[in-house]
């Protein structure tokens, strides 16, 4: 269990610190906004009302006292450039920061930000990748090149084994998981042989795998 930090409870902020929670983290939630935190009450045992860019608020949050510190102000950067320098002038471990640009990025990590994410960019990224291609069930992104995606099974590829398909030379991918409705066979054996509902996890670049999924 980690103890988190979000300041700023819009849209992002507010999604993020309950998915914290229910990964079982210990979630403390602050907003200036009094209307958002009072929405919140009920979720979250700590939640405060407080101006961020405030020295005394920041100091009176014992910031270093949180393993990550989420800066989720979404509409103002000039207030998340200010908390991010606060949080680390008042010793936060480790900062988290949101941006909306690379321009953005650069000031929030020159001012001390440890990681810096982009939700708007992410998430517009991921939905072209998905609906660019047939049938992409879910996409991770893990750099610039290599992806995980999840696919329905080739049509060709029912009725055979993976060893006999040979993803690795024939594609230049790699089947990490095959799931069925609920269940799941991670890492499956060469001998598995493909049914037509099967939904295939694959690991490569994503480039091979959109020229697999375009073959359906």
């Amino acid at each position: 269990m980690k103890s988190i930090l979000v300041i700023g409870v819009g849209r992002f902020g507010k999604h993020l610190a309950k998915k914290m929670q229910a990964l079982g983290n210990d979630v403390m939630v602050v907003d200036k906004n009094e209307e958002l935190v009072e929405r919140l009450n009920n979720v979250f045992t700590d939640s405060y009302v407080g101006d961020c860019q405030n020295e005394g608020v920041i100091r009176s949050l014992g910031v270093n006292n949180f393993d990550i510190c989420f800066v989720a102000v979404d509409k103002d950067f000039q207030s998340s450039l200010e908390i991010t320098s606060l949080l680390k002038e008042m010793g936060a471990k480790y900062v988290v920061s949101m941006a909306k640009s690379d321009r953005q990025a650069i000031f929030l990590k020159k001012i001390g930000a440890d990681d810096v994410i982009y939700p708007e960019r992410e998430i517009a990224e991921k939905t072209a990748i998905k609906y660019n291609a047939n049938k992409i069930f879910d996409f991770i992104q893990l750099s610039e090149e290599y992806s995980i995606f999840e696919v329905p099974v080739m049509p060709k590829w029912v009725g055979q084994n993976i060893a006999g398909i040979n993803v690795r030379n024939k594609y230049h991918v790699n089947i990490i998981a095959v799931k069925n409705g609920d269940e799941l066979d991670p890492l499956p054996h060469s001998a598995y042989v493909f049914r037509p509902d099967d939904h295939v996890v694959i690991i490569g670049k994503t480039v091979d795998v959109l020229k697999l999924t375009s073959k359906q």
